[in-house]
C-alpha cells in the first residue's frame, strides 16, 4: 500500500513538472548594486525577481547583482527587514538601489481566527511565529517548532523518546479536566490533527493567547488556540526545493548508579560474577533521515505547491523509532475574473511505529551490574537465553527490549475545500467544507519466554487495538469592509457545523502454541475457550453548532476596537444547557500617533476581556448509562455483569473562563527594537469534574458536576533586537519571559465538593503504595508536592522524619512521626515561577550561526529514583542496583520518600545551535540556492537536578493525572543528543 503510495506521489511530481516552460526570450544583461540607503553599505543575499517570471538572481557579498531583463519588466528587490521596492528596467543597462529598513513589525499579517491583520491592528495578545524563526535541527514534531518561541506557551516533553507525545500548557493551566491542551486549527480546519503536517511545509504558526482573541472558537478555546498556515505556491514563480538531512543520536543524561566495582564494596550485596553496563546493553547509537521534496508555482489565476516528505527515525533504546511517510497539495484557482477563489488542501500521513519499551530504561536502572545480560547456564524454565531472578519487580531489562514487541501504525487524512466569491470589493462571501479521518493499529505480543510482559505466565500474550476518528466540518462565513468616514470597518458572521464519530476495539488473549504469529493470529490462543480473553469494543459521536461572528473598527491606526460573539451549541451537554454565549471585546490605542516620542515607531496600548469555554472530553456523561461492571463465576463459567456507569445530570454546562488582559505593544529605536508585554488573569468556574455522590438516592457514585473555580494570573514579555546590521555583519537576539501563578479558589459547589483537601499519586512499589505524594488544596496552588521532612537518620538506618503536629507521642510521651497528613507538609512546587527563552542569530558573508537557550526556573521534581533505590536497603534485600547520586549517604539503609528525594529542577538548556554556509552559484545556473548546515540540539544542560530530566512534568505519565504534576517516574526515557548535517536546494 506504501508503495502504490510513493508512486502516486511522484506521479504529482512528474504531471507537475511537465508545466514548466524554460524557454525564455531573449533579454538584455542588467546590473547594479543594492545597498543600505543610510550607510551605502552593500546588502547581500537580496532577492532580485523580474516581476511575473521565475527569473531572479540573489546579491552577492558586496551587494552586487546581474540578472536577463527586457525593457517592459519590472525588477522586484526583497530582503528580510527591508522595504520591498520595484524598479522599471527601460533602456537602462545599471540599476543601483537603496534600500531603507522597514516596519516590519507593523506591518506584519497575522493570522487570526476566521482571517487576517496587520499587526498594527490588533488588539488582544497574539504571538506569530514564521518559517525563518523556527527552531532548526532534525524536528519530527511541529510542536518543536515553537519549543520556547513564545512567551507563555510550555512545551514539553521529558525524556527521548521519538514517539513520545509534547504536553503543550499555554498561560497555565486552565482546566483540570479534559482539554488541557491548545486548540490546534490547520488552514481552518478546526481540532487538525498536528500529524497531518509535516514541519518542512509550514509557512507561520500563530498563537491566539488570551480569551478575547479565542472567544471566537467558544467552547475549545479556553486553552488558547494555535493557528498554522502551511505553505503555497508563489505567482509567477516555479520553485523545485529539496530539504535533506542525516541525524546522529546519542544519550545525553540517564542517573548515576554504581559499577560492578562500587557495587561489590557495599556489606550483603550479592555477587553474580558479572560486570555489566546496563545503559550500554539497553540503548544503542540512533540514525535519523529526513528528506522533503516540493514543488510550488503558478500564474495569474491558478497556483500550486504539492510535497513529499520521508522521515526515518532510529530512538536510542532498543526496537524504538518511527517510519513516516506523508504528502501534501495545496491548489488555489481563480475564476469568473478573479470573483471567485478555490483553495484545496489534501494532506495524508502513514507512520509505522516501533514503540520499544521504557521499562527497559527503568529496570537497567536498579539492575545489579553483577548480573550478566545471557545466562550461562540455561535451565527451566526457558527465558529465551536471558538471565532472570526470582526476585520482586526485576526483570531482564535488555530481554524486556529484544523479546517483546509493541507496534503501531498511524493513517491521517485531512481534505479540505473553500471557495469564496467577491461580490463586491467591500462583500464577499465563503463556504468551507473538510473531512479528518484518523486511524490507529496497536499490536502488542510477549512471547513465551518472556517473563516481562505476561508471555511467560500466559504461555504467550497478544493484545490488538483499533481506533478510528471522523471529523466533519462545514462552515459558511460573510466579510463586509468598508470605510465610514476615517473610521476603517471589517464585519464578519458565521456559521458552523461540526460532527465527530469515534470508534474502536481491542482484544487481549493468550496460551499460544507457538511464538511464529505473534499479534497477527490472536484467534489461535486458547483463552479465547477457557474465558480468560478481554474483548472490548466502543463507539460515540458528538455534535457542535454554532453562530459567531466579529466587528473591527480602525480610526487612522489609532483607535482600535474589536467585538466578537459565538453562540455555541454541544450534544454533550444536560438537556437544561446545551447552549452557551461567548463574547470578547478588545480595545487599544496607538500613542505613538498621538505623542510625537523620539526614536518610537509605534507604541500602542490595549486592553481585553473575553469568554471561552471547555467540553468534557467524553460523550453521554450528562445521561444515565449502563454497562458491563466486571464477571462473575456461574456454574463453571464466567458470567458479564452489568449495571449503571453513570447518573442523569441534565443541567451539566460550560465550564467558563473570562479572562482579563492587559498589554503593549512597541517598535522603538528607529524601527531595531520590536516587543510587547502582557498581563492576564484568567478566572475559570463551573470546572467539570467527578464529584462523589450518595447511593441512593443515585444509582452511581459518581456524578460529572459543574463545580468550583480557579485562577491563573501571569506576566509575559518578548522582544526582538537588530543589534547589529552593518555591511556582511548583522546580529539578530531576540528574548521571551513569561511568569505563572495559580490559585485553586474553590473545589466545592453547595453541599456536594470534590474535597478541600485532596492526596493523589501514590508512590508505588515495592513498600510505597500507600504514600500520597500531590496536594490539591482549596485556597491553594496547584502542583503541591507533599511529604515529610527528612531530619536525619536513626540508628537502624531509616530516615528520621521530622515531628510537625505533636500529637502523636511514644509509651513516654514524647512527640513522635505520625506517619500521617499531620506531619507532612508543601515540599515545593511542580510549576515553574519564571520560563525564558533567549535567541542569537548572526549573518557574516556566506555563513549564518544560530543559537538558542530555553530555562525553566523555580520549579521541583520528585526523584522516584532516589526514593525507592539511593539506599543499602534495595542491595542487600532485593538485589537491586544503588543509584549514587551526590545526595547518597550510605548511612540510610532504608527506602522511605520524603523532602530529601524533592529537588530544585531549575535548568536551562541549549536547545539548538546551528552553523550554515550559503554558497555563491554564479548566474544563470538552474540551483538558485544551496545550502549546507550542521545543527546540534540538546548539547548541553545546566541544571542541579540528578534525575533524568529535570524538564518540568504538567502530569503524571503514569496515568495522566493533570492534578499530579511534578513527579519524575521510573520508566523515564532517556534524554538525548542530536547532531544533524543538511542540505537547502531551490531550483
Amino acid at each position: 500500500m506504501k508503495k502504490q503510495f510513493t508512486r502516486y506521489c511522484l506521479l504529482l511530481f512528474l504531471l507537475g513538472c511537465t508545466v514548466i516552460n524554460f524557454a525564455y526570450a531573449q533579454q538584455g544583461q542588467i546590473t547594479g548594486k543594492v545597498a543600505e540607503s543610510d550607510s551605502g553599505e552593500g546588502i547581500p543575499g537580496v532577492s532580485v525577481l523580474v516581476k511575473g517570471t521565475t527569473r531572479g538572481a540573489i546579491s552577492d557579498l558586496d551587494g552586487n547583482y546581474t540578472i536577463s531583463a527586457g525593457p517592459s519588466d519590472v525588477l522586484v528587490f526583497s530582503f528580510i527587514g527591508f522595504t520591498t521596492i520595484e524598479e522599471a528596467v527601460g533602456n537602462r543597462s545599471i540599476i543601483n538601489v537603496g534600500m531603507s529598513a522597514s516596519v516590519q513589525a507593523l506591518n506584519e499579517v497575522i493570522v487570526v481566527g476566521y482571517g487576517t491583520q496587520e499587526r498594527k491592528e490588533i488588539t488582544s495578545a497574539v504571538t506569530s511565529v514564521k518559517a525563518e524563526n523556527f527552531n532548526q535541527g532534525t524536528v519530527n514534531d511541529p510542536r518543536q517548532l515553537l519549543q520556547g518561541k513564545v512567551a507563555g506557551l510550555n512545551i514539553a516533553r521529558p525524556g527521548g523518546n521519538p514517539n513520545g507525545g509534547f504536553n503543550m500548557r499555554l498561560r497555565g493551566i486552565s482546566t483540570i479536566g479534559a482539554n488541557a491542551e491548545p486548540l490546534v486549527v490547520i488552514d481552518g480546519v478546526i481540532g487538525g490533527s498536528l500529524s497531518t503536517v509535516d514541519p518542512n511545509d509550514i509557512e507561520s504558526i500563530d498563537v491566539l493567547k488570551d480569551g478575547s482573541a479565542a472567544a471566537i472558537y467558544g467552547t475549545r478555546g479556553s486553552s488558547g488556540v494555535i493557528l498554522i498556515t502551511t505553505k503555497t505556491g508563489k505567482t509567477g514563480r516555479t520553485v523545485v526545493e529539496y530539504n535533506g538531512s542525516g541525524a546522529v543520536e546519542n544519550v545525553a543524561r540517564t542517573i548515576s548508579v554504581m559499577t560492578a566495582d562500587e557495587y561489590r564494596q557495599v556489606p550483603g550485596m550479592v555477587d553474580l560474577g558479572g560486570n555489566t553496563n546496563w545503559f550500554d546493553e539497553v540503548t544503542n547509537t540512533a540514525f535519523t533521515n529526513v528528506h522533503n521534496l516540493s514543488l510550488g508555482g503558478g500564474s495569474a489565476t491558478t497556483s500550486y505547491r504539492v510535497s513529499i516528505n520521508s522521515r526515518n527515525a532510529e530512538g536510542v533504546g532498543i526496537n524504538s523509532g518511527f517510519n513516516q511517510l506523508n504528502a501534501r497539495l495545496n491548489l488555489t484557482q481563480k475564476a469568473l475574473k478573479d470573483k471567485a477563489i478555490f483553495n484545496i488542501n489534501i494532506s495524508n500521513t502513514s507512520i509505522d511505529r516501533r514503540y520499544g519499551n521504557d521499562n527497559s530504561f527503568r529496570y537497567a536502572i536498579i539492575s545489579n551490574p553483577t548480573v550478566p545480560v545471557l545466562d550461562p547456564n540455561p535451565q527451566s524454565p526457558d527465558f529465551g537465553g536471558y538471565y532472570e531472578r526470582d526476585i520482586f519487580d526485576w526483570f531482564n531489562p535488555v530481554s524486556i527490549a529484544e523479546q517483546n514487541i509493541a507496534d503501531g501504525r498511524d493513517s491521517r487524512l485531512l481534505a479540505s475545500i473553500r471557495g469564496e466569491y467577491n461580490f463586491t470589493s467591500k462583500f464577499r462571501a465563503a463556504v468551507f467544507y473538510a473531512t479528518q479521518r484518523e486511524t490507529d493499529f496497536r499490536g502488542n505480543y510477549s512471547p513465551k519466554t518472556a517473563k516481562f510482559g505476561g508471555g511467560f505466565g500466559r504461555n504467550g500474550l497478544a493484545r490488538v487495538q483499533n481506533h478510528e476518528r471522523l471529523n466533519d466540518l462545514f462552515e459558511t462565513t460573510l466579510n463586509y469592509d468598508t470605510n465610514v468616514g476615517r473610521v476603517g470597518m471589517a464585519l464578519l458572521g458565521g456559521y458552523s457545523f461540526q460532527e465527530f464519530f469515534n470508534q474502536g476495539n481491542s482484544m487481549e488473549a493468550g496460551d499460544f502454541l507457538t511464538d511464529v504469529f505473534t499479534y497477527n493470529n490472536i484467534g489461535a490462543g486458547l483463552d479465547l475457550a477457557n474465558g480468560l480473553a478481554d474483548v472490548f469494543s466502543y463507539a460515540n459521536q458528538n455534535r457542535l453548532v454554532a453562530f459567531f461572528g466579529r466587528a473591527n473598527f480602525n480610526w487612522e491606526d489609532t483607535y482600535l476596537l474589536s467585538i466578537s460573539a459565538r453562540y455555541e451549541g454541544s450534544s454533550r451537554f444536560g438537556a437544561n444547557n446545551k447552549w452557551g454565549l461567548f463574547p470578547a471585546v478588545s480595545a487599544g490605542v496607538n500613542i505613538a500617533n498621538l505623542v510625537d516620542i523620539p526614536t518610537v515607531s509605534a507604541m500602542k496600548v490595549r486592553a481585553s476581556y473575553g469568554r471561552t469555554g471547555t467540553q468534557p472530553g467524553q460523550s453521554y456523561l450528562s445521561l444515565l448509562r449502563f454497562g458491563r461492571q466486571g464477571n462473575f463465576f456461574y456454574n463453571g463459567n464466567f458470567v458479564p455483569s452489568f449495571g449503571p456507569v453513570s447518573n442523569p445530570n441534565p443541567d451539566l454546562a460550560w465550564e467558563t473562563k473570562d479572562e482579563y488582559n492587559f498589554g503593549i505593544d512597541f517598535v522603538i529605536l528607529n524601527n531595531k527594537m520590536d516587543g510587547a508585554i502582557d498581563y492576564y488573569t484568567r478566572v475559570t468556574t463551573g470546572m467539570l469534574l467527578p464529584i462523589n455522590v450518595p447511593v441512593p438516592p443515585n444509582l452511581f457514585p459518581q456524578t460529572v458536576l459543574n463545580i468550583g473555580e480557579m485562577v491563573n494570573s501571569g506576566i509575559e514579555f518578548m522582544v526582538n533586537y537588530q543589534a547589529v546590521q552593518k555591511g556582511q555583519f548583522r546580529w539578530t537576539t531576540g528574548f521571551n519571559f513569561s511568569t505563572l501563578r495559580t490559585n485553586l479558589r474553590s473545589l466545592s459547589a453547595g453541599d456536594l465538593s470534590f474535597g478541600e483537601v485532596n492526596y493523589r499519586s501514590n508512590f508505588g512499589s515495592p513498600g510505597q503504595n500507600l504514600t500520597q505524594l500531590i496536594r490539591v488544596q482549596e485556597n491553594g496552588p496547584l502542583g503541591q508536592i507533599w511529604g515529610p521532612i527528612f531530619d536525619g537518620v536513626n540508628e537502624n538506618g531509616s530516615p528520621r522524619l521530622k515531628v510537625i503536629d505533636g500529637t502523636a507521642v511514644d509509651a513516654n510521651g514524647n512527640p513522635v512521626y505520625c506517619n500521617c497528613n499531620d506531619d507532612r507538609a508543601q515540599l515545593g512546587t511542580a510549576y515553574p515561577k519564571f520560563n525564558f527563552g533567549f535567541n542569537n542569530t548572526f549573518n557574516y558573508k556566506n555563513w549564518d550561526l544560530n543559537f538558542f537557550f530555553r530555562g525553566s526556573i523555580g520549579h521541583y521534581l520528585i526523584n522516584s529514583y532516589r526514593g525507592f533505590y539511593e539506599n543499602t536497603e534495595s542491595t542487600t534485600v532485593q538485589n537491586y542496583n544503588i543509584v549514587n547520586t551526590k545526595y547518597y549517604d550510605p548511612s540510610v539503609k532504608v527506602a522511605q520518600y520524603n523532602s530529601s528525594h524533592v529537588e530544585k529542577a531549575d535548568f536551562v538548556v541549549l536547545d539548538n545551535a546551528t552553523l550554515g554556509y550559503n554558497f555563491n552559484l554564479g548566474q544563470g545556473r538552474n540551483v538558485s540556492r544551496l545550502r549546507a548546515f550542521l545543527s546540534v540540539q540538546n548539547p548541553m544542560m545546566f541544571t542541579g537536578y540528578t534525575g533524568v530530566d529535570p524538564e518540568v512534568r504538567y502530569v503524571d505519565t503514569e496515568n495522566g493525572d493533570p492534578l499530579a504534576p511534578g513527579i519524575e517516574r521510573r520508566a523515564t526515557y532517556f534524554t538525548t543528543t542530536i547532531t544533524t548535517l543538511g542540505f537547502n536546494i531551490s531550483f
